[in-house]
């Protein structure tokens, strides 16, 4: 997810106002983010008080502490980079009951959960952690859904190829895959 996905998702109206995000951004494009970066929030017990930001970047993982309202300042953050070689990740675990998924991870002492959806943008972001943390490279992938709307074959039943045309399916499935290039030695 996005830093401006979260905006809409914040549990307390002045967690995220635009006065709090002018403190995070600078914050977070001054230890080396991209604008709007991938992130996730930590939001913790009392998030109109206090949260964290978790945002990967080519260097490490940037972990933002943010202050909704100092009293007479305003909105605070303080941030650190943690390298890939120290940071510390746990397992993703999942389980799935009633057709519903419970997902679990931890990150630098912070314990995430999400169910569903949630669960599974979750996943996204701690696999993301896991390419970067073993020098991978990381790319967009989407998530799955598993409530993604079944094909419906059209009325009158499913048409069948002509003789002699390949399908979709069996002409990529005989074009030969590019083996993905092992991780770049120029860690440093």
């Amino acid at each position: 997810m996005r830093l401006s996905d979260w905006r809409t998702r914040a549990p307390h109206k002045d967690a995220m106002t635009p006065k709090v995000i002018a403190v995070i951004e600078p914050v977070l494009a001054a230890l080396g983010a991209e604008a709007d970066p991938s992130c996730w929030i930590v939001w913790g017990d009392d998030p109109a008080v206090r949260y964290v930001v978790l945002a990967p970047t080519d260097a490490g993982l940037l972990q933002v502490l943010v202050r909704v309202n100092v009293p007479q300042e305003g909105p605070r953050a303080s941030a650190k980079v943690i390298r890939w070689t120290r940071v510390q990740l746990g397992e993703l675990g999942l389980e799935m009951a009633d057709g519903h998924r419970l997902l679990g991870f931890q990150v630098e002492g912070h314990v995430l959960r999400g169910t569903d959806d949630v669960g599974d943008e979750m996943a996204a972001f701690a696999l993301e952690l896991f390419a970067r943390v073993d020098g991978r490279e990381v790319t967009p992938r989407a998530v799955a859904r598993s409530r993604a709307p079944k094909p419906v074959a059209p009325r009158g039943g499913a048409a069948k190829p002509a003789a002699g045309k390949a399908t979709v399916a069996s002409a990529s499935a005989s074009k030969p895959s590019k083996q993905a290039a092992g991780p770049s030695s120029s860690r440093g």
